[in-house]
Protein backbone atom coordinates (compact mmCIF):
# COMPACT_ATOMS: atom_id res chain seq x y z
CA UNK A 1 0.00 0.00 0.00
CA UNK A 2 1.45 3.35 -1.03
CA UNK A 3 1.50 6.32 1.29
CA UNK A 4 -1.77 8.25 1.08
CA UNK A 5 -0.24 11.74 1.04
CA UNK A 6 -3.50 13.66 0.66
CA UNK A 7 -5.15 12.04 3.67
CA UNK A 8 -1.94 12.24 5.67
CA UNK A 9 -1.67 15.99 5.05
CA UNK A 10 -5.22 16.43 6.29
CA UNK A 11 -4.50 14.43 9.42
CA UNK A 12 -1.33 16.40 10.19
CA UNK A 13 -3.10 19.71 9.54
CA UNK A 14 -5.99 18.79 11.81
CA UNK A 15 -3.61 17.64 14.54
CA UNK A 16 -1.60 20.87 14.36
CA UNK A 17 -4.70 23.07 14.49
CA UNK A 18 -6.23 21.21 17.44
CA UNK A 19 -2.91 21.47 19.31
CA UNK A 20 -2.86 25.18 18.50
CA UNK A 21 -6.32 25.54 20.01
CA UNK A 22 -5.39 23.55 23.12
CA UNK A 23 -2.36 25.77 23.61
CA UNK A 24 -4.76 28.67 24.23
CA UNK A 25 -6.33 27.02 27.28
CA UNK A 26 -4.13 24.28 28.79
CA UNK A 27 -1.61 26.62 30.52
CA UNK A 28 -4.38 28.75 31.98
CA UNK A 29 -6.96 26.22 33.23
CA UNK A 30 -5.95 26.46 36.88
CA UNK A 31 -5.90 30.26 36.82
CA UNK A 32 -9.27 30.30 35.06
CA UNK A 33 -11.17 28.11 37.52
CA UNK A 34 -9.61 29.64 40.65
CA UNK A 35 -9.46 33.34 39.81
CA UNK A 36 -12.31 33.75 37.34
CA UNK A 37 -14.80 31.07 38.47
CA UNK A 38 -13.89 31.43 42.18
CA UNK A 39 -13.29 27.72 42.72
CA UNK A 40 -11.02 26.60 45.55
CA UNK A 41 -7.70 24.89 44.90
CA UNK A 42 -9.33 21.61 45.96
CA UNK A 43 -12.14 22.05 43.45
CA UNK A 44 -9.59 22.87 40.76
CA UNK A 45 -7.75 19.65 41.59
CA UNK A 46 -11.04 17.79 41.33
CA UNK A 47 -11.53 19.25 37.86
CA UNK A 48 -8.17 17.90 36.70
CA UNK A 49 -9.03 14.54 38.23
CA UNK A 50 -12.33 14.50 36.33
CA UNK A 51 -10.41 15.22 33.11
CA UNK A 52 -8.15 12.22 33.72
CA UNK A 53 -10.88 9.86 34.92
CA UNK A 54 -13.12 10.66 31.94
CA UNK A 55 -10.24 9.83 29.60
CA UNK A 56 -9.54 6.57 31.44
CA UNK A 57 -13.20 5.54 31.25
CA UNK A 58 -13.44 6.39 27.55
CA UNK A 59 -10.27 4.69 26.31
CA UNK A 60 -11.38 1.05 26.80
CA UNK A 61 -14.32 1.84 24.49
CA UNK A 62 -12.33 3.87 21.97
CA UNK A 63 -10.10 1.04 20.74
CA UNK A 64 -12.91 -1.39 19.85
CA UNK A 65 -14.84 1.50 18.32
CA UNK A 66 -11.93 2.27 15.99
CA UNK A 67 -11.58 -1.36 14.95
CA UNK A 68 -15.31 -1.79 14.31
CA UNK A 69 -16.31 1.57 12.85
CA UNK A 70 -12.99 2.92 11.63
CA UNK A 71 -10.76 5.68 13.03
CA UNK A 72 -12.36 8.52 11.07
CA UNK A 73 -15.81 8.51 12.77
CA UNK A 74 -14.17 8.02 16.18
CA UNK A 75 -11.89 11.02 15.57
CA UNK A 76 -14.87 13.13 14.49
CA UNK A 77 -16.98 12.15 17.51
CA UNK A 78 -14.00 12.76 19.79
CA UNK A 79 -13.35 16.20 18.31
CA UNK A 80 -17.01 17.24 18.56
CA UNK A 81 -17.19 15.97 22.17
CA UNK A 82 -13.99 17.78 23.10
CA UNK A 83 -15.31 20.95 21.44
CA UNK A 84 -18.50 20.72 23.46
CA UNK A 85 -16.43 20.31 26.61
CA UNK A 86 -14.27 23.32 25.81
CA UNK A 87 -17.33 25.47 25.09
CA UNK A 88 -18.97 24.33 28.33
CA UNK A 89 -15.86 25.25 30.30
CA UNK A 90 -15.71 28.67 28.68
CA UNK A 91 -19.33 29.45 29.53
CA UNK A 92 -19.44 27.73 32.94
CA UNK A 93 -20.56 29.79 35.91
CA UNK A 94 -20.79 27.05 38.57
CA UNK A 95 -18.39 24.34 39.76
CA UNK A 96 -20.81 21.64 38.58
CA UNK A 97 -20.79 23.03 35.04
CA UNK A 98 -17.01 23.22 35.07
CA UNK A 99 -16.83 19.53 36.00
CA UNK A 100 -19.23 18.61 33.20
CA UNK A 101 -17.10 20.51 30.71
CA UNK A 102 -13.95 18.82 32.02
CA UNK A 103 -15.53 15.38 31.65
CA UNK A 104 -16.56 16.07 28.05
CA UNK A 105 -13.13 17.49 27.20
CA UNK A 106 -11.28 14.54 28.75
CA UNK A 107 -13.42 11.92 27.05
CA UNK A 108 -13.20 13.68 23.68
CA UNK A 109 -9.44 14.09 23.68
CA UNK A 110 -9.09 10.44 24.72
CA UNK A 111 -10.84 9.43 21.51
CA UNK A 112 -8.86 11.73 19.23
CA UNK A 113 -5.30 10.55 19.80
CA UNK A 114 -5.69 6.78 19.21
CA UNK A 115 -7.87 7.50 16.18
CA UNK A 116 -5.28 9.85 14.66
CA UNK A 117 -2.50 7.33 15.35
CA UNK A 118 -4.50 4.61 13.59
CA UNK A 119 -5.19 6.89 10.63
CA UNK A 120 -1.48 7.69 10.31
CA UNK A 121 -0.61 3.98 10.27
CA UNK A 122 -3.20 3.24 7.59
CA UNK A 123 -2.06 6.14 5.42
CA UNK A 124 1.65 5.26 5.53
CA UNK A 125 3.99 2.41 4.73
CA UNK A 126 6.66 1.10 7.09
CA UNK A 127 9.47 3.18 5.50
CA UNK A 128 7.45 6.43 5.82
CA UNK A 129 5.73 5.78 9.15
CA UNK A 130 8.45 6.98 11.52
CA UNK A 131 8.69 10.32 9.72
CA UNK A 132 4.90 10.75 9.86
CA UNK A 133 4.81 10.17 13.63
CA UNK A 134 7.80 12.48 14.11
CA UNK A 135 6.06 15.24 12.16
CA UNK A 136 2.87 14.73 14.14
CA UNK A 137 4.80 15.16 17.39
CA UNK A 138 6.59 18.22 16.05
CA UNK A 139 3.39 19.90 14.82
CA UNK A 140 1.69 19.09 18.10
CA UNK A 141 4.42 20.79 20.15
CA UNK A 142 4.66 23.70 17.73
CA UNK A 143 0.90 24.23 17.86
CA UNK A 144 0.83 24.09 21.65
CA UNK A 145 3.76 26.51 21.90
CA UNK A 146 2.33 29.08 19.50
CA UNK A 147 -1.15 28.78 20.98
CA UNK A 148 0.20 29.25 24.50
CA UNK A 149 2.22 32.27 23.43
CA UNK A 150 -0.75 33.99 21.78
CA UNK A 151 -3.08 32.96 24.61
CA UNK A 152 -0.72 34.53 27.12
CA UNK A 153 -1.02 37.85 25.28
CA UNK A 154 -4.83 37.68 25.31
CA UNK A 155 -5.59 36.40 28.80
CA UNK A 156 -6.31 38.79 31.65
CA UNK A 157 -7.67 37.48 34.99
CA UNK A 158 -9.32 40.84 35.60
CA UNK A 159 -11.45 40.38 32.48
CA UNK A 160 -13.31 37.02 32.40
CA UNK A 161 -14.31 37.64 28.79
CA UNK A 162 -10.68 37.15 27.76
CA UNK A 163 -10.86 33.53 28.95
CA UNK A 164 -14.08 33.05 27.02
CA UNK A 165 -12.16 34.06 23.90
CA UNK A 166 -9.53 31.41 24.62
CA UNK A 167 -12.09 28.63 24.99
CA UNK A 168 -13.93 29.85 21.89
CA UNK A 169 -10.74 29.52 19.85
CA UNK A 170 -10.17 26.01 21.19
CA UNK A 171 -13.76 25.04 20.38
CA UNK A 172 -13.42 26.28 16.81
CA UNK A 173 -10.17 24.35 16.37
CA UNK A 174 -11.83 21.13 17.50
CA UNK A 175 -14.61 21.72 14.98
CA UNK A 176 -12.00 22.34 12.29
CA UNK A 177 -10.29 19.09 13.27
CA UNK A 178 -13.57 17.21 12.87
CA UNK A 179 -14.14 18.77 9.45
CA UNK A 180 -10.61 18.24 8.15
CA UNK A 181 -10.17 14.68 9.40
CA UNK A 182 -13.75 13.75 8.60
CA UNK A 183 -13.14 14.35 4.89
CA UNK A 184 -9.88 12.37 4.76
CA UNK A 185 -10.03 9.11 2.80
CA UNK A 186 -8.36 6.47 4.92
CA UNK A 187 -7.73 2.91 3.66
CA UNK A 188 -9.71 0.14 5.33
CA UNK A 189 -8.11 -2.14 7.88
CA UNK A 190 -6.87 -5.59 7.00
CA UNK A 191 -9.57 -8.20 7.67
CA UNK A 192 -9.15 -10.49 10.67
CA UNK A 193 -7.56 -13.82 9.91
CA UNK A 194 -9.87 -16.82 9.62
CA UNK A 195 -10.96 -18.03 13.04
CA UNK A 196 -9.74 -14.92 14.83
CA UNK A 197 -12.38 -13.12 16.88
CA UNK A 198 -12.42 -9.35 16.77
CA UNK A 199 -14.67 -8.64 19.74
CA UNK A 200 -13.71 -6.29 22.56
CA UNK A 201 -12.85 -9.02 25.06
CA UNK A 202 -11.04 -11.06 22.44
CA UNK A 203 -9.01 -7.99 21.52
CA UNK A 204 -7.91 -7.35 25.10
CA UNK A 205 -7.10 -11.05 25.57
CA UNK A 206 -5.02 -10.98 22.39
CA UNK A 207 -3.14 -7.91 23.64
CA UNK A 208 -2.52 -9.47 27.07
CA UNK A 209 -1.06 -12.58 25.43
CA UNK A 210 1.25 -10.48 23.24
CA UNK A 211 4.32 -10.52 25.49
CA UNK A 212 6.18 -7.96 23.39
CA UNK A 213 3.28 -5.50 23.66
CA UNK A 214 3.01 -6.07 27.40
CA UNK A 215 6.74 -5.35 27.78
CA UNK A 216 6.39 -2.23 25.62
CA UNK A 217 3.47 -1.07 27.79
CA UNK A 218 5.61 -1.42 30.92
CA UNK A 219 8.45 0.57 29.34
CA UNK A 220 5.98 3.17 28.05
CA UNK A 221 4.50 3.58 31.53
CA UNK A 222 7.97 4.31 32.89
CA UNK A 223 8.65 6.72 30.02
CA UNK A 224 5.49 8.75 30.55
CA UNK A 225 5.90 8.67 34.34
CA UNK A 226 9.54 9.78 34.27
CA UNK A 227 9.15 12.65 31.82
CA UNK A 228 5.64 13.89 31.11
CA UNK A 229 4.34 13.07 34.59
CA UNK A 230 6.93 15.43 36.13
CA UNK A 231 6.92 18.47 33.83
CA UNK A 232 4.19 20.47 35.54
CA UNK A 233 4.54 18.97 39.00
CA UNK A 234 7.75 17.74 40.62
CA UNK A 235 10.26 19.19 38.18
CA UNK A 236 8.59 22.61 38.19
CA UNK A 237 8.40 22.54 42.01
CA UNK A 238 12.08 21.59 42.34
CA UNK A 239 13.11 24.30 39.88
CA UNK A 240 11.28 27.06 41.75
CA UNK A 241 11.61 25.86 45.37
CA UNK A 242 15.10 24.32 45.45
CA UNK A 243 16.96 25.75 42.45
CA UNK A 244 15.09 29.01 43.14
CA UNK A 245 14.64 30.13 39.57
CA UNK A 246 11.87 32.58 38.79
CA UNK A 247 8.60 31.51 37.16
CA UNK A 248 9.59 33.51 34.09
CA UNK A 249 12.80 31.46 33.75
CA UNK A 250 10.71 28.32 34.10
CA UNK A 251 8.76 29.55 31.10
CA UNK A 252 12.04 29.95 29.23
CA UNK A 253 12.94 26.36 30.13
CA UNK A 254 9.62 25.11 28.76
CA UNK A 255 10.24 27.13 25.61
CA UNK A 256 13.68 25.50 25.31
CA UNK A 257 12.03 22.08 25.50
CA UNK A 258 9.66 22.97 22.67
CA UNK A 259 12.45 24.54 20.60
CA UNK A 260 14.61 21.43 20.85
CA UNK A 261 11.72 19.25 19.69
CA UNK A 262 10.75 21.50 16.79
CA UNK A 263 14.28 22.26 15.58
CA UNK A 264 15.91 18.88 16.15
CA UNK A 265 13.16 16.35 15.40
CA UNK A 266 13.99 15.76 11.73
CA UNK A 267 17.72 15.63 12.46
CA UNK A 268 17.10 13.10 15.22
CA UNK A 269 14.88 11.14 12.83
CA UNK A 270 17.83 10.63 10.50
CA UNK A 271 19.96 9.39 13.38
CA UNK A 272 17.42 6.83 14.62
CA UNK A 273 16.23 5.72 11.17
CA UNK A 274 18.75 2.87 10.98
CA UNK A 275 18.88 2.07 14.67
CA UNK A 276 16.99 -0.65 16.48
CA UNK A 277 13.94 0.81 18.16
CA UNK A 278 14.81 -0.93 21.42
CA UNK A 279 18.25 0.71 21.30
CA UNK A 280 16.63 4.11 20.81
CA UNK A 281 14.44 3.53 23.88
CA UNK A 282 17.51 2.50 25.85
CA UNK A 283 19.35 5.63 24.70
CA UNK A 284 16.42 7.76 25.86
CA UNK A 285 16.88 6.41 29.38
CA UNK A 286 20.53 7.47 29.28
CA UNK A 287 19.63 10.99 28.09
CA UNK A 288 17.01 11.40 30.82
CA UNK A 289 19.40 10.06 33.47
CA UNK A 290 21.74 12.87 32.48
CA UNK A 291 18.83 15.32 32.65
CA UNK A 292 17.98 14.34 36.24
CA UNK A 293 21.65 14.52 37.24
CA UNK A 294 21.77 18.07 35.85
CA UNK A 295 18.61 18.82 37.84
CA UNK A 296 20.33 17.66 41.01
CA UNK A 297 23.31 19.89 40.21
CA UNK A 298 20.98 22.88 39.80
CA UNK A 299 19.82 22.37 43.38
CA UNK A 300 23.39 22.86 44.55
CA UNK A 301 23.68 26.11 42.61
CA UNK A 302 20.68 27.90 44.12
CA UNK A 303 22.98 30.64 45.38
CA UNK A 304 23.90 31.49 41.80
CA UNK A 305 20.69 32.39 39.99
CA UNK A 306 22.18 32.45 36.50
CA UNK A 307 23.90 29.07 36.87
CA UNK A 308 20.79 27.48 38.36
CA UNK A 309 18.68 28.82 35.50
CA UNK A 310 21.10 27.48 32.89
CA UNK A 311 21.06 24.00 34.42
CA UNK A 312 17.26 23.88 34.59
CA UNK A 313 17.01 25.04 30.97
CA UNK A 314 19.51 22.30 30.10
CA UNK A 315 17.32 19.76 31.91
CA UNK A 316 14.25 20.70 29.86
CA UNK A 317 16.31 20.67 26.65
CA UNK A 318 17.62 17.16 27.42
CA UNK A 319 14.06 16.04 28.10
CA UNK A 320 13.20 17.34 24.63
CA UNK A 321 16.02 15.29 23.09
CA UNK A 322 14.59 12.15 24.68
CA UNK A 323 11.09 13.00 23.50
CA UNK A 324 12.41 13.49 19.96
CA UNK A 325 14.01 10.05 20.08
CA UNK A 326 10.74 8.43 21.10
CA UNK A 327 8.38 10.22 18.70
CA UNK A 328 9.37 8.14 15.63
CA UNK A 329 9.83 4.99 17.70
CA UNK A 330 6.85 4.14 19.92
CA UNK A 331 4.02 4.68 17.41
CA UNK A 332 5.55 2.58 14.60
CA UNK A 333 6.47 -0.15 17.11
CA UNK A 334 2.87 -0.42 18.31
CA UNK A 335 1.75 -0.59 14.67
CA UNK A 336 4.10 -3.49 13.95
CA UNK A 337 3.10 -5.35 17.11
CA UNK A 338 -0.63 -5.08 16.42
CA UNK A 339 -2.68 -7.22 14.04
CA UNK A 340 -4.30 -4.98 11.44
CA UNK A 341 -7.84 -5.65 12.71
CA UNK A 342 -6.87 -4.72 16.31
CA UNK A 343 -4.72 -1.67 15.61
CA UNK A 344 -7.21 0.71 17.21
CA UNK A 345 -7.33 -1.35 20.39
CA UNK A 346 -3.53 -1.46 20.62
CA UNK A 347 -3.28 2.32 20.10
CA UNK A 348 -5.96 2.89 22.71
CA UNK A 349 -4.07 0.64 25.15
CA UNK A 350 -0.94 2.74 24.61
CA UNK A 351 -2.95 5.90 25.31
CA UNK A 352 -4.43 4.26 28.42
CA UNK A 353 -0.94 3.50 29.72
CA UNK A 354 0.03 7.12 29.08
CA UNK A 355 -2.97 8.47 30.98
CA UNK A 356 -2.34 6.22 33.97
CA UNK A 357 1.36 7.10 34.12
CA UNK A 358 0.69 10.83 33.76
CA UNK A 359 -1.84 10.61 36.59
CA UNK A 360 0.57 8.66 38.81
CA UNK A 361 3.50 11.00 38.10
CA UNK A 362 2.09 14.16 39.71
CA UNK A 363 0.68 12.12 42.61
CA UNK A 364 4.12 10.61 43.28
CA UNK A 365 5.76 14.04 43.02
CA UNK A 366 3.15 15.55 45.33
CA UNK A 367 3.91 13.03 48.09
CA UNK A 368 7.71 13.37 48.02
CA UNK A 369 8.03 17.01 47.02
CA UNK A 370 5.27 18.00 49.43
CA UNK A 371 7.27 16.36 52.22
CA UNK A 372 10.45 18.12 51.11
CA UNK A 373 12.08 14.79 50.20
CA UNK A 374 13.81 16.16 47.11
CA UNK A 375 16.79 13.80 47.36
CA UNK A 376 14.69 10.60 47.29
CA UNK A 377 12.53 12.17 44.59
CA UNK A 378 15.47 12.74 42.22
CA UNK A 379 17.02 9.38 43.12
CA UNK A 380 13.78 7.60 42.21
CA UNK A 381 13.61 9.33 38.82
CA UNK A 382 17.25 8.53 38.13
CA UNK A 383 16.43 4.92 38.94
CA UNK A 384 13.46 5.03 36.56
CA UNK A 385 15.74 6.35 33.82
CA UNK A 386 18.19 3.50 34.35
CA UNK A 387 15.29 1.05 34.33
CA UNK A 388 14.09 2.45 30.98
CA UNK A 389 17.53 1.68 29.55
CA UNK A 390 17.62 -1.84 30.99
CA UNK A 391 14.08 -2.71 29.90
CA UNK A 392 14.70 -1.16 26.48
CA UNK A 393 17.63 -3.51 25.92
CA UNK A 394 15.64 -6.51 27.14
CA UNK A 395 12.66 -5.50 25.00
CA UNK A 396 14.77 -5.90 21.87
CA UNK A 397 15.43 -9.57 22.62
CA UNK A 398 11.76 -10.45 22.23
CA UNK A 399 11.11 -8.52 19.01
CA UNK A 400 11.30 -9.67 15.43
CA UNK A 401 13.58 -7.65 13.11
CA UNK A 402 10.51 -5.90 11.67
CA UNK A 403 9.08 -4.96 15.06
CA UNK A 404 12.46 -3.66 16.14
CA UNK A 405 12.86 -1.51 13.02
CA UNK A 406 15.75 -3.53 11.57
CA UNK A 407 13.77 -4.41 8.45
CA UNK A 408 11.29 -2.28 6.55
CA UNK A 409 8.12 -3.41 4.86
CA UNK A 410 7.97 -3.54 1.07
CA UNK A 411 4.43 -3.57 -0.24
CA UNK A 412 3.49 -6.16 -2.85
CA UNK A 413 0.64 -5.02 -5.09
CA UNK A 414 -2.35 -7.36 -5.05
CA UNK A 415 -5.91 -7.07 -6.26
CA UNK A 416 -7.48 -6.54 -2.84
CA UNK A 417 -7.83 -3.30 -0.87
CA UNK A 418 -5.34 -4.47 1.75
CA UNK A 419 -1.93 -5.82 0.88
CA UNK A 420 0.35 -8.40 2.33
CA UNK A 421 3.90 -7.33 2.89
CA UNK A 422 7.26 -8.97 2.72
CA UNK A 423 10.28 -7.57 4.45
CA UNK A 424 13.52 -6.41 3.00
CA UNK A 425 16.70 -5.45 4.86
CA UNK A 426 17.27 -1.71 4.86
CA UNK A 427 20.58 -1.98 3.03
CA UNK A 428 19.61 -4.92 0.81
CA UNK A 429 20.67 -4.86 -2.82
CA UNK A 430 17.91 -4.70 -5.45
CA UNK A 431 16.37 -8.06 -6.22
CA UNK A 432 16.74 -9.60 -9.65
CA UNK A 433 13.64 -9.81 -11.83
CA UNK A 434 11.51 -12.87 -11.11
CA UNK A 435 10.17 -14.84 -14.01
CA UNK A 436 6.42 -14.90 -14.52
CA UNK A 437 4.66 -18.09 -13.37
CA UNK A 438 4.01 -19.34 -16.90
CA UNK A 439 7.53 -18.66 -18.11
CA UNK A 440 10.57 -20.87 -17.79
CA UNK A 441 13.10 -19.55 -15.33
CA UNK A 442 16.21 -18.03 -16.77
CA UNK A 443 19.22 -20.36 -16.90
CA UNK A 444 21.62 -19.83 -14.02
CA UNK A 445 25.33 -19.57 -14.82
CA UNK A 446 27.21 -22.68 -13.89
CA UNK A 447 29.50 -20.87 -11.46
CA UNK A 448 26.73 -19.03 -9.65
CA UNK A 449 24.60 -20.66 -6.93
CA UNK A 450 20.88 -20.58 -7.54
CA UNK A 451 18.85 -18.25 -5.27
CA UNK A 452 15.31 -19.57 -5.05
CA UNK A 453 12.54 -17.63 -3.30
CA UNK A 454 14.62 -15.41 -1.02
CA UNK A 455 11.42 -13.98 0.49
CA UNK A 456 10.73 -17.25 2.32
CA UNK A 457 13.68 -16.64 4.62
CA UNK A 458 12.57 -13.10 5.50
CA UNK A 459 10.23 -12.58 8.49
CA UNK A 460 6.73 -11.32 7.75
CA UNK A 461 5.00 -8.33 9.27
CA UNK A 462 3.40 -8.98 12.62
CA UNK A 463 -0.35 -9.18 12.26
Amino acid sequence: MATNNSALRRIQLGNALSAFGSGFTVPFLFVYVTRVRDMSAGQAGLMFSVLAVAALLALPLVGPGIDRRGPRPVAVVGAVTAGAGSLTLGLATTPATVLVGAALLGAGVAGIQPALATMIVRCTTAPTRARAFALQFTFNNLGLGIGGLIGGLIVDPAHPASFTVLFAVETVMFVVLAAVVGTARVPDAAPAAAGVAAGTRAGWRHLARNKAMVRLSVVSALIFFTCYGQFESGLAAFATEVSRISPSMLGVALAANTAVIVLCQLAVLKVVARRRRSSVIAATGVVWLLAWIVTAVSGLLHGNGAAAAVTIITTYALMGVGESLLAPTLGPMVADLAPGHLLGQYNAAQSLVKQLAMAAGPAFAGVLVGAGAYGPYLAALMGCSVLITVLGVRLGRGLSPVQNGVLVAVSVPVATATTESVQEPVDAAPEEPVAAPDEAPARQPADRPRQDAPQERVPALAG
